[in-house]
């Protein structure tokens, strides 16, 4: 699986779409991090287009902290809140279980509002959510691998 230069992508075999999702949450929650939005984009796509789509989730991941600093920085920053984590099947229907999750790069999206003060905050995010992407290994893996 290729990882966008927007993003910090690990594919975790062995574990399920549902233990995937669980791990994501569970391991966003070391860094102080909680889900404040969750899109079903399979349903969606099945609801609103009649279509077939791999179990795929957006999940909107907030450290409130963090948050609160970058929102009094700039107000228009919201545009780009919150985090954007992505949990997706690698492979429908087949039993061996292999998902992705994707944690978007906040310091790539906030390339754009180009702001000084900003960039700081930007980089501790950044630093947080790899150190959730690093703890996604193969001890969690096996962990949630008969969810």
């Amino acid at each position: 699986m290729r990882s966008p230069e927007y993003g910090f992508t690990k594919t975790l075999h062995g574990i399920g779409f549902d233990a995937a999702r669980t791990l994501a949450i569970e391991t966003l929650k070391t860094e102080g991090f909680g889900i404040v939005s969750e899109i079903d984009v399979t349903k969606t796509m099945k609801d609103k287009l009649d279509e077939d789509f791999r179990r795929y989730t957006i999940l909107g991941a907030c450290n409130p902290r963090l948050a609160h600093g970058a929102l009094t920085t700039d107000l228009f920053v919201g545009l780009l809140l919150p985090c954007n984590v992505i949990v997706f099947e690698e492979h429908p229907g087949r039993k061996d279980g292999c998902c992705t999750i994707s944690i978007a790069k906040p310091s790539a999206l906030f390339e754009i509002v180009k702001s000084p003060e900003l960039s700081g905050l930007a980089a501790e995010v950044d630093a947080r959510l790899s150190r959730v992407l690093e703890r996604l290994g193969e001890p969690c893996a096996e962990h949630f691998a008969n969810a």
